[in-house]
């Protein structure tokens, strides 16, 4: 294992990270001994690619479990392609030691957190350094825990997110898969003019749905404000 970590510039404390989530497949045993091969090295360097490109490990589990399942690989590559080329999220990931991570949430860096963290795929041990997927949802988390919201409840609330965020990735591909690539010479083109158009749909859609919540929310509550005799009167 250690030659393995060694050869694929990672540590080892993130190759046991990598099999815990099964990026890699087990080593060949032989007793007590376990062997690791090129193929083994081969996905390491893929999952490198991967992460500097901006995919998150839950997507790159889904990528590989893919082929490993014997998807059809061409359609899969038509999707993909683009996507790693360019990928569609500008997330950048961020390096803190454990004092700045516990700098950020203080007194909230408890292992039930961590492991939340881990599961959804936002932290990585990296050495001596935790690696978070994104600045933004980073930044995001930060603040919400400031304005007093706990950073279990933060987590929680993450995983539905991306649950939610799943489901409108899945009916965007459909729609795009069904409508566009099967007609497209130009995959990757086609994905490009259509990276836009996808963001708009959801900011949109997310901003009226707030409107929608916040207005059933706060009504009563205006109502309850306003003094006898019904509304102000203006001149």
């Amino acid at each position: 294992m250690a030659e393995l970590a060694d050869k694929a510039g990672i540590t080892v404390r993130t190759l046991r990270f990598y099999r815990e989530r099964k990026l890699i497949p087990p080593p060949r045993r032989e007793g007590r001994i376990a062997w690791y091969g090129e193929h083994h090295l081969a996905r390491l360097r893929t999952i490198a690619a991967l992460l500097e490109r901006g995919h998150t490990l839950g997507g790159i589990a889904e990528l590989l479990t893919a082929f490993e399942c014997g998807r059809d690989v061409g359609e899969l590559l038509g999707l993909a392609e683009a996507a790693i080329t360019t990928p569609w999220s500008e997330e950048a990931a961020i390096r803190l030691t454990p004092e700045e991570l516990a700098d950020r949430f203080a007194g909230q860096i408890t292992p039930e957190n961590l492991t939340a963290a881990l599961e959804l795929g936002y932290l990585a041990a990296d050495g001596d350094e935790i690696v978070h997927i994104s600045r933004r949802l980073l930044d995001a988390s930060t603040d919400l825990v400031r304005q007093g919201v706990p950073l279990s409840a933060v987590l929680t609330a993450a995983h539905e997110v991306r649950a939610h965020a799943d489901a409108l990735a899945e009916t965007f591909t459909a729609l795009v898969r069904t409508h566009v690539l099967a007609q497209s010479p130009d995959v990757p083109a086609s994905l490009e003019r259509l990276r836009p158009i996808a963001r708009t749909v959801v900011d949109a859609e997310l901003s009226l749905a707030m409107d929608r919540r916040l207005r059933r929310e706060l009504t009563p509550n205006a109502e309850k404000r306003q003094p006898p005799g019904g509304a102000h009167r203006f001149p």
